[in-house]
């Protein structure tokens, strides 16, 4: 990466850090989404995942918060309407967690893993660094059990309807 592109990426992380503050108040006031959010099945490394998909910025927004555990073979896939560079954090999440970011066609183009819950704020973020429109969440450890490796495809079976 030349000089222009890690200040342009330096700008990024600045500005989201900043915008992250009125969302780290509202988030601590959110409710679980209304609606029970869908369920697919997602198949990594020759593994499936029953994977609960957040397509609203309500449920993409609240995830995995409060839950206290994560069965092995359980998932949650973040689907956004466009792929850019995205960066999550543990505020309000329980249960360290891996976070795999994939691009438009699915490829892995990164990795956060045994990313941990956040005690105090501010909370560390987790980011792709890379464009990517789907997010998986996976229980901490699984993709070092798995293997998976940057380049790895996600196959998504099952609907889960519009993405907002």
């Amino acid at each position: 990466m030349n000089r222009t592109q890690h200040m342009m990426l330096a700008l990024i992380a600045t500005m989201t850090l900043v915008a992250a503050g009125p969302l780290a108040q509202a988030q601590e006031k959110l409710s679980p989404p209304r609606k029970p959010l869908p369920v697919v099945t997602v198949t990594l490394a020759h593994t499936r995942f029953t994977t609960q998909v957040a397509t609203t910025n309500e449920s993409r927004a609240y995830g995995l918060m409060d839950r206290t555990t994560m069965p092995v073979d359980s998932a949650m896939l973040f689907v956004f309407q466009h792929a850019e560079p995205r960066w999550f954090w543990m505020k309000n999440t329980k249960i360290p967690l891996d976070i795999l970011f994939f691009d438009a066609r699915h490829k892995l183009v990164a990795m956060q893993l045994d990313a941990l819950p956040c005690v105090n704020d501010p909370c560390k973020v987790y980011p792709s660094n890379k464009p990517a429109r789907y997010v998986l969440e996976l229980a901490a450890g699984t993709a070092q059990r798995l293997g998976v490796r940057e380049g790895a495809q996600l196959h998504i079976e099952g609907r889960y309807g519009t993405v907002q």
